[in-house]
């Protein structure tokens, strides 16, 4: 399974487009830091189920990430913004304005 930091943000990015059942499960596994036998206890349903039920919404999660690319223009944003503030601390307000139209052109 990949990194725990990406899955909880494509969590906060897309989780309302799983169901209800997948989104408890998902936040028990990745957000709660639950193990696959306590979630499969506390919900009455098998380990396996609970990790087929994760790693689909994994799935799902990476999917739609690759259609709609939110968690990727989030971080290049923020990244972004890290420079214009390291550049605000240097006193280069010409390449501030270039990457704050830059931002802006991209939305």
């Amino acid at each position: 399974m990949k990194d725990l930091f990406e899955s909880s943000l494509l969590y906060d990015f897309y989780g309302e487009l799983l169901t209800d059942h997948q989104k408890e499960i998902y936040e028990d596994f990745v957000l709660n830091d639950l193990s696959l036998g306590e979630i499969a206890q506390e919900k009455g349903i098998s380990r396996q189920g609970v990790h087929d039920i994760v790693k689909r919404c994994d799935t799902l999660l990476n999917r739609y990430e690759s259609k709609l690319h939110l968690l990727e223009k989030f971080l290049k944003t923020k990244e972004d913004i890290e420079t214009i503030c390291k550049l605000a601390d240097q006193n280069k307000s010409a390449e501030i304005k270039k990457l704050a139209e830059e931002i802006l052109d991209n939305y």
